[in-house]
């Protein structure tokens, strides 16, 4: 009989992805992409919020940075999140909407900030618009 097989060790950041993901469903919205990749860099999770389309009369495409760490004691997760970073994922964003079918749709740049504390339940925060 064959040794099972392993898998191999989920990481901090995988964690928290995993977990951004699990939020945003339960707040109504629909993951489009996870780890979207492209020549214009990387985006953690592309979601599409419908919710949206009464209050502004459009559909929203959010680009979602996660954040993860395992202590908020310094600083919040969310503020790891620079001003490079967040020049890529528009230019992530300006990429993905060229190449898919966007047109009247709203667009929106969140983060989400996990912390994951040993023995402990996530601590999560969803910002909506942050930038």
């Amino acid at each position: 009989m064959p040794w099972p097989l392993r898998r191999r060790p989920v990481s901090l950041g995988e964690r928290g992805e995993a977990i951004a993901r699990r939020t945003l469903r339960r707040a109504g919205m629909k993951v489009l992409a996870r780890n979207y990749r492209c020549p214009a860099g990387e985006a953690d999770i592309i979601a599409l919020e419908t919710k949206t389309r009464k209050l502004i009369g459009a559909e929203t495409i959010a680009f979602v940075e996660v954040k993860t760490r395992s202590s908020d004691r310094y600083v919040q997760p969310s503020a790891a999140v620079d001003d490079r970073k967040r020049r890529q994922l528009r230019r992530v964003a300006s990429y993905y909407l060229a190449h898919h079918d966007a047109a009247g749709f709203a667009l929106r740049f969140d983060i989400v900030s996990v912390v994951i504390r040993d023995g402990q339940e996530p601590e999560i925060e969803h910002i909506r618009d942050a930038f």
